[in-house]
């Protein structure tokens, strides 16, 4: 199985992220973003958990160094929330249940709305 997927939305097949990587470790969960100096353009972190929630789903944005887009998504693919995530904020958690969440450049926020439906092709 791949370590990166390509993120597309589901009814326009549009690629929403070029480069997701897949994380499902605690060691990626536990590390994420924190203290990467920059994301490069269409990259970012799928996070996957083993089912829907809130709490287990929501981020804190110590030791980052730049914002992030987040995008929680539930586990039919259906994008439950966003939100611009901004350095040494505490916590953000999604509106409604999640079981994947990514995290990427601002710009993901332009590509994604609430109620998309998304899908996770594995990159070759």
């Amino acid at each position: 199985m791949s370590r990166y997927r390509i993120v597309r939305n589901s009814k326009t097949g549009a690629v929403v992220l070029g480069q997701a990587r897949w994380c499902a470790s605690f060691w990626c969960h536990f590390k994420g973003l924190m203290l990467v100096p920059r994301l490069p353009a269409d990259h970012g972190l799928l996070f996957v958990t083993r089912s829907e929630g809130r709490s287990h789903t929501a981020i804190h944005m110590f030791f980052m160094l730049f914002q992030i887009a987040v995008v929680w998504i539930d586990a039919s693919g259906k994008v439950v929330d966003k939100t611009l995530a901004k350095p040494w904020r505490p916590m953000y958690a999604p509106r409604a249940p999640a079981q994947y969440y990514i995290e990427a450049n601002p710009d993901l926020l332009e590509r994604v709305q609430i109620g998309d439906r998304l899908r996770f092709d594995e990159a070759e």
